[in-house]
């Protein structure tokens, strides 16, 4: 996505920090509509994507050197290749293959072997080191089929993509004619790779100790593809599902019997525990820290998949704006998912050849990251904050803002906001700028429940000429004054108006008896800290 905000970005004249937040989905979609019309660049999702934009944005190696090496020159070996490391160490992996440039699986043998000399690198550079290691039977042994991110030798682009060096090419054949092959993170992109992999099987005779093949979110039609082709060949060949490259090396350690125990050690001391606290009994010190999140106690677990011929997520946005359905939609390859009525659903796509429609489950762990299921809770929650509390909903710098409708300036529910604060909105003095009480929230997913994360703030309507530096001013000084005990009783004034002083609020985005709604239950206090023992 980096690529194609650069590619956007400059052939708009804009600054990056325009469409810095790439996780947003109405950014992604500005961004996608307009290399759509463009004209010469894949479709949305497309398999070439990724070397087409990268050469484009990039079209000489040196710069693509350069890029790579600011990325990866700083990153650290996670837990996998640490683990990865460790089964180099006794044994289980003695021929390493990957696409990535980086040193990762270097850096982690270094630090598991307690030395850079018993790894043996292949790269583009020096691709006899392989067959030379391999005759010699010296382990562990890793083949950099892209090269490596300081070599002058990389393969990026769809041209380069397409033809492998020959040398490491046949190396990567005989190895898998003579071994097993586990396959983890990899996509099947390329080419070359993949060719050199389905002549591996040989009819039948490769993979003699099975193939296996790690995918987290399905795995693409040509892998699919080849691996049922093994299968066919009569070659132990499975496709299966993990959560992580991390999580899979974790198992793997795990029932391996031999492994030291200072690696064990070493291991455990890297792996992130989280658990949740027990709560306190008797006296101590409450509370200590008041946080800014408040739990979403029920929110929707279903929502509707609409099959039909639409293209990606900034069609379906176009769609649903030209036809004024109120709905909130997104897309995935199952369809397109929604909340809404099923009549306004129709309204909205029934103009591409809509096939038929169904419910489609959300995962919770969907909602640990930014997901297109958590972008469609998002969207489905501030459609029920906008409709039963009366807030004007907008984006800026990819943010979520919920703020005071003036003309709601007198309801009784933003009364504790004025108890506070006073004054809930108005006009920036000396100019004709609005302003009003307003929050930036989003959602996070953590100990396995999902938050609404608030934080107050003041809006302001665009300012124009001249006016800014006095708009500014005024955002400070109101800000200014808000310390601890401010800042706490307008938190709790937000809660109040979010869950209208009920223990429990219950919002629905729509009020609809037909189709899909959103459907959320929010508690009115929110999380707080505190110390386990008491003084």
């Amino acid at each position: 996505m980096d690529f194609k905000r650069r590619l956007y970005c400059s052939e708009q004249g804009i600054s990056l920090r325009a469409c810095e937040d790439l996780s947003n989905p109405v950014v992604q979609g500005r961004i996608q509509r307009y290399l759509d019309g463009r004209g010469g660049c894949p479709a949305g999702g497309a398999e070439e994507e990724y070397s087409h934009y990268f050469s484009a944005v990039f079209p000489n190696e040196s710069d693509r050197r350069r890029y790579i090496e600011q990325l990866i020159s700083k990153a650290t070996p996670s837990y996998g290749f640490l683990a990865l490391g460790v089964l180099m160490k006794v044994g289980q992996a003695r021929v390493l293959w990957t696409t990535n440039f980086d040193r990762n699986i270097e850096d982690a043998a270094a630090g598991i072997l307690k030395t850079t000399g018993k790894l043996v690198v292949s790269s583009l550079d020096a691709p006899g080191l392989m067959r030379e290691a391999l005759q010699e039977g010296r382990w562990p042994l890793l083949g950099k089929l892209h090269g490596d991110f300081q070599s002058r030798r990389l393969k990026n682009t769809s041209e380069e993509l397409q033809t492998q060096d020959a040398e490491l090419r046949r190396e990567l054949v005989e190895t898998c004619r003579r071994l097993g092959l586990i396959v983890c993170g990899y996509s099947g992109r390329d080419l070359s790779v993949m060719a050199a992999l389905e002549e591996a099987i040989d009819g039948g005779r490769g993979y003699p100790s099975g193939l296996f093949w790690f995918t987290r979110n399905g795995a693409s039609a040509r892998v699919v593809s080849f691996v049922e082709k093994a299968r066919a060949a009569g070659v132990d060949a499975h496709l299966i599902t993990v959560e992580t490259f991390d999580e899979l090396l974790a198992d793997i350690v795990a029932q391996l019997p031999n492994v030291p125990k200072e690696d064990v050690e070493f291991l455990n001391s890297k792996v992130q525990r989280i658990s949740e606290a027990t709560m306190p009994h008797g006296r101590g010190g409450w509370p200590v820290v008041r946080l800014n999140a408040v739990e979403v106690i029920k929110f929707p677990t279903v929502c509707r998949v609409v099959r039909c011929e639409i293209g990606g997520v900034g069609e379906v946005y176009e769609a649903v704006e030209a036809s004024g359905a109120n709905i909130v939609a997104t897309r995935r390859k199952a369809g397109v998912l929604l909340f809404g009525s099923d009549a306004e659903a129709a309204k909205a796509f029934g103009g591409f050849k809509m096939d038929g429609s169904d419910l489609y489950t959300i995962e919770p762990r969907r909602l640990w990251y930014d997901s297109i299921e958590g972008g469609l809770i998002y969207d489905g929650l501030v459609q029920a904050l906008v409709r039963e509390r009366g807030f004007v909903s907008e984006r800026r710098r990819g943010q979520r803002i919920l703020r005071v409708d003036t003309k709601e300036e007198g309801s009784a529910r933003l009364a504790p906001l004025k108890k506070v604060v006073n004054v809930i909105c108005g006009t920036v003095g000396k100019t004709s700028v609005p302003w009003a009480e307003a929050m930036e929230i989003h959602l996070e997913y953590r100990m396995g429940r999902l938050w609404l994360v608030i934080e107050p703030t003041v809006w302001v309507g665009r300012p124009g000429d001249g006016e800014r530096e006095v708009v500014r001013e005024f955002q400070r000084e109101r800000h200014a004054v808000r310390y601890n005990r401010v800042a706490n009783e307008l938190l709790a004034a937000w809660c109040e108006v979010i869950s209208a002083q009920q223990p429990v609020a219950k919002l629905s985005a729509f009020g609809i008896s037909d189709g899909i709604d959103a459907v959320f239950e929010i508690g009115d206090t929110t999380a707080y800290s505190r110390r386990l023992v008491a003084r």
